[in-house]
């Protein structure tokens, strides 16, 4: 654009010429901070129209915590350690000690199945009680090495776990053949 259609650009702009927005909104005058005149169609902002249009559309209705205070996933004891576990917690990962209690938990899982379906339906057969209580023995020593795990890497006590002992664990399995 040259320099004499800006200054007729300028000038119908400044006699309230400017002609209407492709929307076919009437613009509106208004000064701005510094106290020059500024002309556009209207003063909405593109951020604006589009939640305004997405009201409209329905778009904010049916969220997860409509009416309710949103859920603070902050841990306010984490102190200077807070950032470190929320980059963690973004890219899907917890410290050590946290991945090794999962597996413990994972594998007592594992042997309550054991339990629960020696305790269910009727008793075992011979060989399934070998199975079984070779399946609990080797459970044992993988629960207990993982537990070993977390106590090793666990920050303070509190987190530390008691290893199992193979000789209750199988009680508690021939008593849960017992009918």
């Amino acid at each position: 654009m040259n320099r004499a259609s800006q200054r007729r650009r300028r000038a119908a702009c400044d006699d309230g010429d400017m002609p209407d927005a492709p929307d076919n909104k009437p613009h509106v005058h208004r000064r701005g901070p510094d106290g020059r005149m500024q002309v556009g169609p209207d003063w909405e902002t593109l951020i604006e129209r589009q939640i305004r249009q997405a009201q409209q559309e329905g778009q904010f209705e049916n969220l997860p915590h409509q009416g309710e205070p949103l859920p603070n996933d902050e841990d306010p004891y984490a102190g200077e350690w807070g950032l470190a576990f929320h980059v963690l917690k973004n890219a899907g990962v917890a410290p050590p000690w946290i991945e090794a209690d999962k597996e413990v938990r994972e594998l007592l899982g594992r042997r309550d199945v054991i339990l629960a379906r020696a305790a269910a339906g009727t008793a075992p057969s011979g060989f399934g009680r070998r199975r079984d209580r070779g399946a609990l023995q080797e459970l044992v020593g993988q629960i207990n090495a993982s537990i070993a795990r977390v106590n090793a890497e666990a920050p303070t006590d509190r987190q530390h776990r008691q290893p199992l002992a193979l000789a209750d664990e199988l009680a508690r399995y021939d008593e849960a053949c017992k009918r």
